[in-house]
């Protein structure tokens, strides 16, 4: 998939490689803690009209479990930019990519993800990437700021069959 004149593709992660851009979202407010079990992640990698690569971020999904059954299952996907291809589509095709890819390959229904209320940004890349907001979720996410609010978003499988 492309977003201006980039082939954006997902490649395998490789911490290397990864950038390392700060995040408040990494930003833990006591100290450093264990990442999430079941975490995937995924470079985004970049290249354009004349063949040369970029790795210009990540992307990386987890489980949610809304019963006991797999079928109550969900992945959880988020993503991390370069400041410098921020607004250039790249997050929308990334996302949508990973989106179709755990759709393809595993059993699950719903893919979702979370957004702050502030994000605008980010909030107009998954709608263009095909999620539907479907509301807030209070004081979901812990910075080293305080709590904050999200937006969530799902993809159904059938908003892309």
């Amino acid at each position: 998939m492309t977003a201006k004149g980039l082939r954006v593709s997902l490649v395998a992660y490789d911490d290397d490689l990864a950038p390392k851009t700060p995040s408040p979202y990494e930003d833990w407010p006591d100290g450093e803690r264990e990442k999430p079990r079941g975490l995937g992640r995924y470079l985004v990698e970049v290249t354009d009209a004349a063949g040369a690569t970029a790795v210009v971020g990540t992307v990386s999904w987890h489980l949610e479990s809304y019963g006991p059954t797999p079928g109550s299952h969900a992945w959880n996907i988020g993503i991390g930019l370069i400041p410098a291809v921020r607004g250039h589509g790249i997050g929308t095709v990334a996302q949508r990519l990973l989106a179709e890819w755990l759709l393809e390959t595993t059993y699950v229904e719903r893919i979702e993800a979370s957004t702050d209320v502030e994000n605008v940004a980010e909030q107009k890349a998954l709608e263009r990437a095909g999620f539907v907001q479907e509301g807030i979720l209070r004081s979901a996410q812990e910075r080293a700021d305080g709590r904050h609010d999200l937006f969530l978003y799902s993809l159904l499988r059938d908003d892309v069959e």
